[in-house]
């Protein structure tokens, strides 16, 4: 298998947790494109047609993007139980609220990365922030008995979420009225798993 991933993604970060999670690292080689959206590699385009990172070629089926769908595979495939049927509906659903809140970031990324900067839409920014804080609200008020249980993908996708909004919106300050994700965060930041795939 080959994974396609580019830069500091938090999406390839999710599946690059779940490989080491799974035990799977060393079956994955690992190549870097070009993810630009303007101008994202033919390489990556040939393999998700939409252009957007991660995605993992194999060679004994069609290439699987989007991280929820690469996650799976990969769980399904090492039989890890991080999408437990005891509670599958809660943890896809804590998946999606990670990933949810991976996008918004991404999108508040791009606005001032791809944007001429007398066209930057501070509204826009606002807004997509504005659905972090409610999501991480959330989490904070609703979420901390399913992650404090055993390691799932929604944990990870979670982890994933904060550590993004930390390595590029570190001024907005998720933590300051989460304190119960905030003491969550910091032990699972420290799982090999998160520290090797902390972006440089």
């Amino acid at each position: 298998m080959e994974l396609l991933k580019a830069g500091p993604s938090p999406f390839v970060r999710k599946v690059m947790v779940t490989l080491h999670e799974t035990d799977q690292l060393a079956e994955v080689k690992l190549r870097d494109v070009l993810a630009n959206p303007f101008d994202p590699d033919p390489t990556l385009t040939a393999a998700n047609p939409i252009g957007k990172i991660p995605a993992l070629v194999r060679e004994d089926g069609p290439t699987l993007y989007d991280s929820r769908v690469i996650c799976r595979y990969l769980d399904a495939r090492a039989g890890a139980g991080l999408y437990p049927e005891s509670h599958v509906w809660e943890t896809l659903t804590l998946e999606a609220t990670g990933d949810q809140i991976m996008e918004a970031a991404v999108l508040m990324v791009y606005e001032q990365r791809f944007r001429p900067e007398e066209k930057v839409y501070d509204g826009w920014l606002d807004a997509q922030w504005a659905r972090i804080d409610r999501a991480v609200a959330a989490l904070n008020a609703r979420w901390m008995g399913h992650l404090s249980g055993k390691l799932d993908a929604g944990h990870i996708a979670v982890g994933c979420a904060l550590a993004y909004l930390d390595f590029r919106l570190p001024d907005r300050n998720w933590r300051k009225t989460n304190g119960a994700l905030d003491d969550w965060f910091a032990v699972f930041a420290e799982r090999p798993s998160m520290q090797a795939t902390t972006p440089a």
